[in-house]
């Protein structure tokens, strides 16, 4: 191979040309970096007085006043803060800088648009780094080629054009976390969009991050209590589980999250609502919702709304959960709601297909299932030598018509410990919440549960079941006998049981109270529109004239045979009574 063919060359910019002296130490410099065929050559360019541009390939050495003064801002950025006290350690590193001819790799933008671009130039760039635009927009790397590399825009793309220069960081893609991020409301990259000012960070964590390993984490055996009756009974979810919530559009998702995170207060547990590609009108009234109720002061925000680009949506949800897992990392309880995955997904498809990968079934790439249970993986339930916090994940997933055997719904069904299947016919027909108990599951079922609850509960998924069924086979009968007649009123008392408005979760007593009334038939009489009435009566003379019965429950998490039976006498008294 002839010396030209591999020789290198090199090009110095400046406002003047260097001398003898200085020109022998740039060859110096650049034989000993790069081997001896490498030739310099001089340029002159006023836009670097008193310093100067070293470009060799794709690497660059800036030695101007703004890439010295970038060094040292870069030198100040990476201060930690811890405290507060920032002051002494900002003045410390201005006092111990020192400038240094580092070399930068700089690469050159050959198509942009879409919130995409492709870059040449830089040969050494990892999946998820960060890239830096000369327009200040900064991008992550999310596809490697031979020649060139995809990059997706967490920002404008009306300033980056064909030949734009763009340089690495050497960062993977992160977000600020901290303590003070409760009550607010962040994008994608942990900036505030509420208007309440900056926010002080702790600590810059990467949002990929991977999951506790199985000697990390213990079992998940305490109640994450939604306040739902229809779910606290039947599908109990667990510190650290990954209940799915599945339905057609405008059933009632939103909600259960929603009442869920209300249910947390007082209860020391960390909510964090992900927020992907909903209107931002829809996002402002639940986070005035949460804070009218007082939930805000627990809760963070993270919304990538429908107007966001496309990038910012696919990084949302790892953003939160980053903001999440330093709360878990510090011992706390954390339930965190990804709202929804079903746009996630779509949002990846976009970036996918724009990145010109492969489209597979319902044209989503074939790594979308991995999108997805990286993210889900990262909730865990971690054992004491590892702090003992926990993080519980509430997926939300959108169906078309029902159809849960669809790709996304059933990919996240498999990921995750079980599933709250919502149903369209049982919403609009004013059952709400419209939970399906035949397709409603939780594998962590009653290891998740009081003990208090587990015996009120018993057998009323049973129940149920046999009294949908009964109501599908007597639809058209018109003569029924005294038995069918009262196992249907029964049903028919227990569907009424299960509907509760929004905006009010109950407490465990309360749970307790009802289940143990209706399901030693009490209400047997009762008509069935004032069933709800006479439970919501029975709870309130319990909670007012019986109040050590509650504070048992309440405090221990049992529920004697003695107090079931107090609560089942009273109950019947004040019915007989009415």
């Amino acid at each position: 191979m002839s010396n030209e063919a591999i020789m290198k060359k090199a090009v110095l910019y400046s406002d003047t040309s260097p001398n003898k002296e200085q020109e022998k130490r740039f060859q110096s410099f650049l034989t000993e970096k790069y081997g001896p065929n490498i030739t310099l050559t001089w340029k002159k360019s006023d836009a670097f007085p008193g310093g100067f541009r070293l470009e060799v390939d794709t690497e660059v050495y800036d030695w101007s006043v703004n890439g010295r003064f970038q060094q040292l801002k870069d030198a100040l950025t990476s201060v930690p803060n811890k405290n507060g006290n920032i002051i002494p350690l900002i003045k410390e590193t201005v006092k111990t800088w020192v400038p240094q001819a580092m070399a930068q790799e700089v690469g050159r933008v050959l198509t942009v648009g879409d919130g995409i671009a492709t870059i040449e130039g830089l040969d050494n760039a990892t999946f998820g780094e960060i890239l830096l635009f000369s327009s200040g927009v900064r991008g992550m790397v999310q596809d490697l080629r031979e020649d060139e590399i995809g990059c997706i825009l967490f920002g404008s793309d009306e300033d980056i054009y064909e030949g734009s220069t763009v340089k690495r960081t050497g960062k993977t893609a992160g977000v600020p976390v901290g303590d003070a991020f409760m009550g607010r409301v962040v994008n994608a990259l942990g900036v505030p969009i509420d208007g309440k000012g900056e926010i002080f960070s702790e600590e810059y964590r990467p949002i990929e991050n991977p999951a506790p390993g199985i000697i990390d984490r213990q079992p998940v055996d305490t109640p994450m209590e939604t306040g739902i009756l229809a779910i606290d009974s039947m599908f109990p979810i667990g510190r650290g589980q990954r209940e799915l919530i599945i339905g057609d559009r405008q059933t009632g998702k939103t909600a259960i999250a929603l009442d869920t995170i209300l249910n947390q207060k007082g209860k020391d547990v960390i909510c964090i609502y992900v927020a992907i590609g909903q209107k931002a009108s829809s996002v402002a009234q639940l986070v005035q919702n949460l804070r009218n109720k007082g939930a805000m002061n627990y809760t963070v925000v993270v919304n990538a709304s429908a107007s966001d680009s496309a990038p910012l949506q696919y990084i949302a949800p790892y953003a939160g959960c980053a903001i999440g897992e330093y709360f878990m990392e510090k011992g706390k309880d954390v339930l965190i709601v990804y709202d929804d995955l079903s746009k996630h997904a779509i949002a990846y498809r976009s970036i996918s297909l724009l990145l010109e990968r492969s489209p597979g079934r319902e044209a989503y790439p074939g790594d979308v299932f991995y999108l997805h249970s990286r993210l889900l993986e990262r909730s865990a339930h971690l054992n004491e030598a590892k702090g003992g916090g926990s993080m519980t994940a509430l997926p939300i997933v959108e169906t078309q018509a029902g159809d849960v055997s669809a790709y996304i719904p059933t990919n996240i069904i498999s990921i995750t410990d079980g599933q709250i299947f919502l149903e369209s016919d049982l919403f609009f027909a004013g059952q709400r919440p419209a939970v399906n108990v035949g397709l409603s599951v939780s594998r962590v079922g009653g290891d998740a549960q009081t003990k208090a609850m587990k015996k009120a509960a018993g057998a009323i998924r049973l129940d149920l079941a046999q009294y949908r069924e009964m109501e599908v086979f007597t639809q058209f009968a018109s003569d029924l006998d005294d038995t069918t007649k009262k196992q249907l009123a029964y049903g028919q008392g227990l569907m009424q049981m299960l509907k509760q408005e929004q905006f009010k979760p109950y407490k465990q007593h309360e749970q307790v109270i009802i289940l143990v009334v209706i399901l030693n038939h009490l209400l047997q009489e009762v008509p069935v529109k004032e069933v709800k009435v006479v439970l919501n009566k029975v709870v309130k003379l319990i909670q007012d004239k019986h109040f050590e019965i509650v504070e048992r429950i309440e405090t221990t998490g049992l529920l004697s045979d003695e107090d079931r039976n107090r609560i089942i006498e009273i109950a019947k008294k004040y019915i007989q009574e009415r």
